[in-house]
């Protein structure tokens, strides 16, 4: 019996190997197949029999399975297994079945807005104002007025909105009017032409005019120019002028009467100190002249320059004479004479320097005081420049005639020239110290200072505390003198806030029309274009009410830029 069932085992190891290769071929040709009936007629069971070395109907197939059933003794346990008949049957049906089941594929296309190319015609509808378009294509205000207005938000403090008008239609008009480019060039050329005339005549009349008020004086009272210099810095440097100007007279003529080289520097610093004042009383008066196209922002660092002029004069006459005649008197010493009369003039001088010192420290003390600063803070960053050389000359002048009067001592005590040259020298150098700081500080100044790190704090936070703002950054404060202040940072707004402020002002039953209306991506673009162009206008009305709140706030500064980031 177990020969007959090891021969049938092999039979049906031969037949069942056979039979799976044959399955997995059928399952590749279906995977290939782009057809199902290709592979469901290579599973036909009259074709399939023919693959199979054995004969199917005379084949039997069986298994043993033996187990252990104590020591040495086996149970044979025969189960019958599925004929190939069956098993082809079973796999032809399991092949004709989908091999793997797939939901449909759904595809979803993005509506893109096709890029627009943006040619020189695109320009033609950007605003020109009234004044250009009269300008530039001349034309006359009679024309503009049958062109299509249009009311745009104020750039301009003053103004709440102005009426500008298309380009396009301007240059419509122009060529309406002068019929072709070339007239248009032409009358353009005599309009410059008649332009400069204008101007060379306006500056003839003035000249003519200037020399008559001279003539017969002039009527009309200069209270700004006048006020000036009557009060505060102007007030302080009237003052040193007229005392600079009497102590230098007389002591040229103590140095012609004693022939002491001491009493000849301090009247060389007297003559350099009374023109270095008339340079900063020139630089006053200009500093508060009103801006013009070519000078936007003012005049106000003609005080700086006026100052950084004054300390070069300084040290070119009041140092430079004092250390050459010094040094003069150091190799050609001189008998002096009577040194009565210079001690005389000596002490007046340090009387009248001493009051105009005294007038200088109370006008900066009072300047420092408004501008919350200490009095050694104000002096060292040169706030107020004018008063600031008044202070340092006076100081100089006071110590030069204390060192004079010393050096002058000394020599008539004992009868050696030698101390009165160094006296000089001693002058000199203190003049030099004077005018290396003055070119310093208002050099400083010239090339723009920031203002003080509290100040600047303050002008943040006010920003940052608005809603539309989200974060303030590159702050820029700038001193442009006379306490004129120029602020400058890139804002980075909330455009949430932004948005929801303009949507404050819209009827939304109207937008919810307007949106329930749009089918199509033309309608969308149309609706997006009308609203965003809305939105940009209150992003700049926002920055307008922002210039001007720190302006409120903060008089000191005159002049806002704020970037949008």
């Amino acid at each position: 019996m177990l020969p007959g069932l090891a021969a049938a085992a092999a039979a049906h190891r031969c037949s069942w190997s056979s039979l799976c290769r044959l399955r997995l071929r059928c399952r590749a040709a279906a995977r290939v197949s782009s057809e199902p009936q290709e592979w469901q007629n290579l599973v036909a069971f009259g074709s399939f029999s023919n693959m199979v070395p054995c004969t199917l109907s005379q084949v039997k197939l069986y298994s043993t399975n033996v187990q252990k059933e104590g020591q040495g003794s086996k149970t044979l346990r025969v189960e019958k297994i599925p004929s190939l008949d069956e098993a082809a049957e079973n796999m032809g049906e399991e092949l004709k079945a989908p091999l793997i089941k797939q939901d449909p594929l759904q595809v979803r296309v993005k509506a893109v807005l096709k890029k627009r190319e943006y040619g020189p015609k695109y320009t033609q509808n950007n605003f020109i104002t009234g004044v250009r378009a009269m300008n530039e294509f001349c034309l006359k205000s009679s024309d503009l007025e049958q062109l299509r207005k249009i009311r745009q938000r104020s750039p301009h403090e003053d103004t709440e909105s102005f009426t500008v008008y298309l380009r396009s239609d301007v240059e419509a008009k122009s060529l309406e009017v002068w019929g072709s480019l070339e007239a248009l060039a032409r009358e353009k050329k005599l309009r410059k032409e008649a332009e400069i005339e204008y101007r060379e005549r306006l500056f003839r009349n003035q000249k003519i005019l200037r020399e008559y008020r001279d003539f017969l004086g002039n009527t009309k009272p200069r209270s700004r120019m006048t006020s000036v210099f009557l009060k505060g810095p102007g007030k302080v440097v009237m003052v040193a002028i007229c005392i600079n100007g009497l102590n230098c007279f007389f002591k040229f003529l103590a140095w012609i009467y004693t022939g002491s080289a001491s009493m000849f520097s301090e009247a060389i610093h007297s003559l350099s100190d009374t023109c270095n004042q008339g340079l900063l009383a020139l630089g006053i008066s200009k500093s508060v002249q009103t801006p013009d196209p070519t000078h936007p922002y003012g005049f106000s660092n003609m005080r700086y320059i006026a100052s950084l002029i004054s300390g070069v004069g300084i040290f070119m006459m009041g140092a430079g004479l004092s250390w050459y005649h010094g040094v003069m008197g150091l190799l050609n010493p001189q008998p002096m004479e009577s040194l009565l009369w210079a001690y005389c003039i000596l002490a007046g001088s340090l009387v009248s320097e001493g009051a105009t010192l005294l007038v200088a420290v109370n006008e900066l003390r009072r300047s420092a005081r408004a501008k919350g600063m200490s009095f050694y803070k104000y002096v060292m960053e040169s706030r107020d420049p004018s008063t600031n050389v008044i202070l340092l000359e006076d100081t100089a002048a006071v110590l030069g005639v204390t060192i004079a009067a010393t050096c002058m001592g000394l020599t008539s005590i004992t009868g050696n020239p030698l101390y009165d040259s160094l006296g000089s020298l001693g002058v000199g150098t203190l003049l030099g110290v004077v005018s290396a700081f003055l070119i310093y500080t208002n050099t400083e100044a010239l090339l723009g200072r920031s203002i003080q790190p509290e100040q600047v704090q303050r002008l943040t936070e006010l920003l940052e505390n608005d809603p539309s703002v989200r974060a303030i950054h590159d702050v820029k404060a700038t001193d442009l003198g006379l306490g004129k202040v120029r602020f400058k940072a890139e804002v980075d707004f909330d455009g949430r806030v932004v948005t929801r402020s303009y949507l404050e002002k819209q009827d939304f039953d109207q937008m919810l029309q307007e949106i329930q209306e749009v089918k199509t991506p033309e309608e969308l673009e149309t609706f997006m274009l009308k609203h965003g162009e809305n939105i940009i206008d209150t992003l700049g009305a926002e920055v307008d009410r922002l210039e001007k709140e720190l302006k409120k706030r903060n008089p000191e500064v005159r002049h806002v830029d704020l970037e949008i980031l």
